[in-house]
């Protein structure tokens, strides 16, 4: 998943610092724009690895022109941070899953010009994620 972080570009007294608008209380800086993006994901992974220790929903990721229109971010510098938010959850368990040919042929084809799903699984988890969160 990208999660949106808004930055608060900082200057030679104050470091930069992030929010993750998605993960309420989710927060970081840097001294340099890198480390700030760097410590934002270190950040969201150990903010969601709470989360699923507490038996928590993983809140759904917004679009940065969503969360840009809020005022509370204005002036603010967006970027995007990947996380594997599978990985996150817990130990995989193998199923057998039946699917239309057509539809596993349209997945592969997407996992193959979209490398942040990695492989097929991925693609499904993502999909159910995302799936999951938007029925709340």
């Amino acid at each position: 998943m990208f999660y949106p972080i808004a930055i608060e570009i900082g200057d030679d007294k104050h470091a930069h610092g992030v929010t993750v608008p998605d993960l309420p209380g989710c927060f970081s800086a840097g001294d340099t724009l890198e480390e700030a993006i760097a410590n934002a994901k270190e950040a969201i992974v150990a903010h969601i690895e709470l989360l699923v220790e507490l038996g928590q929903d993983i809140p759904a990721v917004s679009s940065v022109s969503t969360l840009a229109k809020n005022p509370e971010f204005a002036g603010y510098t967006w970027a995007l941070v990947d996380i594997d938010v599978t990985r996150l959850l817990g130990g995989s368990e193998k199923i057998n899953v039946t699917l239309p040919k057509s539809l596993i042929d349209r997945i592969d084809r997407c996992v193959a010009t979209h490398p942040e799903f990695k492989s097929r699984s991925g693609f499904l988890a993502q999909a159910a994620l995302e799936r999951i969160s938007a029925t709340r």
